[in-house]
Order: C-alpha cells, then sequence, then structure tokens
C-alpha cells in the first residue's frame, strides 16, 4: 500500500486511494486549472476540499505542502523516479502533469515553449489583474471611494483580453488547432470574470467576439464542465 505518512497535509485530508495522485484544492480559477487538466489527461486522482473560507489553507499541514498558502496542490506518489513527490502553484502542476503523461502539451520543442509562455501569461497577467478587478468590483474594494485602482484594472484587463483576442483569430485554440494547458490555464479565469465577478459590462467583453466563441468552445468539453465542480464543497 502506498505510503504519504511522509506528507504531514495527508493526515488532515486522509486519502481513500493513496495511490492515486492527491488533489487538495477548491473551485476558484486557480483550483479549477488542475481538475480540469486531471479529467482532460484521464490520470486517476483522488480530490480534496480545501475550505478557504474557513482558512484551512493556512493551516499548518497545509502549509506544509504549499508554503505559499493557496490552493491548488498536489501529491503525486508516482513522481519521478517512482518517488513521491508533491507540488504547488497551479501552473507547475499543469506542466508537471503535461509532462508526465504527454497530453495538453506539443510534443515539438519550439511549441511546447509557445505554449509554455501562454501559460505564463496567465499566471504574470491575467491571473493577478482579473484577481484585483474582482476585489475592487465585487468584493471589499468596492466601498473605496476612489475609484483609480479599479479603474487600472479594469482597463488592464480589457488589454489583456485584447492580447487574447489577437492571438485567437483565425484560430481554435491559443495553439492553432490544440487544445494545450494554455487553454486550461485561463478558460477559469475569463469566465469568472464575467461571470462570478461580474464585470463583463465593466471590462466591455462582447468587444471581444473571438474570446468569447473560444470560452463557450472550452466550456462547452465534457472534461471542463467536471473539472470546475470538482472538488465537490465539503
Amino acid at each position: 500500500m502506498t505510503d504519504l505518512s511522509a506528507f504531514p497535509i495527508a493526515k488532515r485530508w486522509p486519502a481513500k486511494h493513496p495511490e492515486r495522485l492527491q488533489l487538495y484544492s477548491a473551485t476558484t480559477p486557480n483550483g479549477v486549472k488542475a481538475s480540469i487538466a486531471l479529467e482532460e489527461i484521464g490520470l486517476p486522482y483522488e480530490p480534496h476540499y480545501v475550505d478557504i473560507g474557513k482558512n484551512e489553507s493556512w493551516t499548518p499541514e497545509f502549509l506544509s505542502l504549499n508554503p505559499n498558502g493557496k490552493i491548488p496542490a498536489i501529491i503525486d506518489p508516482d513522481g519521478p523516479g517512482g518517488k513521491p513527490i508533491g507540488l504547488f502553484e497551479s501552473g507547475a502542476i499543469l506542466l508537471y502533469l503535461a509532462d508526465k503523461t504527454g497530453k495538453l502539451i506539443p510534443a515539438d520543442p519550439a511549441r511546447r515553449y509557445e505554449t509554455i509562455q501562454w501559460v505564463f501569461f496567465q499566471m504574470a497577467a491575467i491571473g493577478p489583474i482579473f484577481g484585483q478587478v474582482g476585489f475592487f468590483h465585487k468584493f471589499a474594494g468596492r466601498e473605496i471611494a476612489d475609484k483609480r485602482p479599479l479603474e487600472r484594472y479594469r482597463d488592464e484587463s480589457r488589454r489583456l483580453i485584447g492580447v487574447l483576442e489577437t492571438r485567437l483569430k483565425g484560430r481554435k485554440w491559443i495553439m492553432d488547432d490544440d487544445y494545450t494547458i494554455a487553454d486550461v490555464s485561463m478558460l477559469g479565469w475569463v469566465r469568472n470574470l464575467i461571470g462570478f465577478y461580474e464585470a463583463r459590462e465593466l471590462v466591455g467583453f462582447d468587444d471581444f467576439p473571438t474570446v468569447a466563441e473560444w470560452l463557450e468552445r472550452g466550456l462547452s468539453r465534457p472534461a471542463v464542465k467536471r473539472g470546475l465542480t470538482i472538488p465537490a464543497r465539503g
């Protein structure tokens, strides 16, 4: 039987199937990246719901695996060389899963690096900026009388959507006909921006029809539909 006792997180969230990849997450834009990728790939895994509303990601057990205190995180009992590996940061997890299985990433080296650059684009730009729009438009930041921060992030969000619009012109997916971790990394964020964050009108999303078509195409994938609800709330 696979032994995960070296990982304190496995004590707080015990594994029923320790031989499977363990996912510690919630259904946030960053969290669903991993569950969507796992559903697309078909790799057996066991999801564990981390209640960020109860600050469970800041418990010692979670921090022992992810010192950044953010979801998602994983333990793969069958890591490199057959040894268990724990990973945090969603972009690194996506790349790991793609490399492990040879799926969701082109085999050609040049196209592989091109895919990775778009994952980094999400990690360094879309994720942080869209998150700030959510804070200043939907959450506590909306109470701030000075609207300049909101305007700043609104304008930058619009610019970033424009980058996607330009990239997707004439393409089915970010990497042409290849659906990759680049798409997986962004679908949840764009969905949240116009849905959960209620910022569709704010950022003028309807001015970007190619992005809208890409989003609809992505959200219609069965694996994406499943991944958006995994892990189920505890």
